[in-house]
Parts: C-alpha cells; sequence; structure tokens
C-alpha cells in the first residue's frame, strides 16, 4: 500500500490545526481517524509528517547459495525439493528450499515417486 501524498498530510494538519475534531478531518479527506490521529501524534512528538521510509525485510536463507543450489540441480535433475535440501546438506526446512528453486525459476519434482502424488484415501 502506497504512503498518502506529502499534500494531503498537510491539508489534514491544517484543518486539525484550524479546530476540526478528528472525526471531522477524517471524513472530509477520506482517511481513517486512526491515522488522522498518528499523524498527529508524531508531529507532536517528532516533527515529522513525511512518510517513513520502508526497510526491507530479511534476505532469503538460501541467497547465499544460489549457484550451488544451480549446480545440484543441473547434476542431480529430476529430485523433489526434500532431496535437493539433503544433497545441500542444509538443516533448513523443505518448503524453504523449495522457495529457492522457485525464486530462481527452477524446475524440480514434487512428489517422491514411491509415494505418489494420489490422495492417501480412507484406510
Amino acid at each position: 500500500m502506497k504512503a498518502y501524498a506529502m499534500d494531503l498530510r498537510e491539508r489534514v494538519l491544517a484543518d486539525c490545526d484550524d479546530g476540526m475534531t478528528t472525526a471531522e478531518v477524517a471524513e472530509a479527506h477520506r482517511v481513517s481517524p486512526a491515522w488522522v490521529r498518528r499523524l498527529k501524534r508524531r508531529r507532536r512528538e517528532t516533527g515529522e509528517v513525511a512518510p517513513r521510509v520502508a526497510r526491507p525485510g530479511p534476505a532469503p536463507v538460501l541467497a547465499g547459495e544460489a549457484d550451488r543450489l544451480r549446480e545440484v540441480v543441473r547434476a542431480n535433475p529430476d529430485r523433489t525439493a526434500a532431496e535437493y535440501r539433503q544433497l545441500l546438506g542444509t538443516s533448513t526446512a523443505t518448503v524453504t528450499v523449495w522457495r529457492a528453486l522457485r525464486r530462481l525459476g527452477l524446475t524440480h519434482k514434487k512428489s517422491d515417486p514411491r509415494r505418489g502424488a494420489r490422495s492417501a484415501g480412507r484406510g
């Protein structure tokens, strides 16, 4: 979701400074009352009203292993993500290897051929 523009922020705060209530300002500018309260609090506490800079999340666990993962897939095609995890010798979850394969655009087997892809059924 994109941050609200500076001109909207300035108009909202100007209306608040002119004596309008939080609910009136929110309705007039079609924003939530909670956002207006947070904006007023932020200006009061820090003096800032500009949108905050987004911080990136953590790097993928296997980001440094991309080349090695490509080599393993090239040398051992037609394996499952669990088998690639064992070949890499990593302690990460199988789904982490699956996501790394997907991010790199590499294909892999979805299920173990001994079990098949059918449902377990009633036993």
